[in-house]
């Protein structure tokens, strides 16, 4: 199975939680990419569902042809369901309504960049790192 995790590479934010994910994914089961990048273009022709101006990360999972995708609070806990424990037990908030869940990653999604301000450009992986990073 291929996991994808999609995010804004302008974002201080994601650029922090991209940082935690690859220390905590020991396993090494997430592979990453820009939301401004080509992979992320050819996965939005695929998928029409997504709409325009969504502001979330998005989380492929790709097994036997077929592709799963997610985004706003059920990206978030399909990620740590990914995760060693005991980051996968956050998968447990599923539970909560996702109307709520979503509510509040949309409202810190918007005030992102106040608090974790903007980068002029994605970072470049180290060489270790290059390996888990698509275009």
């Amino acid at each position: 199975m291929e996991r994808i995790v999609f995010y804004d590479g302008l974002c201080g934010f994601c650029d922090v939680s991209i940082q935690w994910l690859l220390a905590h994914d020991t396993d090494k089961k997430l592979r990453f990419a820009p939301l401004q990048g080509e992979t992320a273009r050819a996965m939005k022709n695929r998928h029409p569902e997504i709409p325009e101006n969504l502001d979330s990360i998005l989380f492929l999972e790709i097994s036997e042809g077929s592709e799963k995708l997610t985004w706003h609070s059920s990206a978030a806990f399909a990620i740590a369901s990914v995760l060693p424990s005991p980051w996968s037990w956050l998968r447990v908030f599923r539970i909560l309504p996702r109307f709520f869940t979503d509510f509040c990653y949309q409202t810190f999604a918007r005030y992102r960049y106040y608090v974790w301000g903007r980068k002029e450009s994605c970072r470049i992986p180290s060489p270790a790192e290059r390996m888990l990073f698509l275009p």
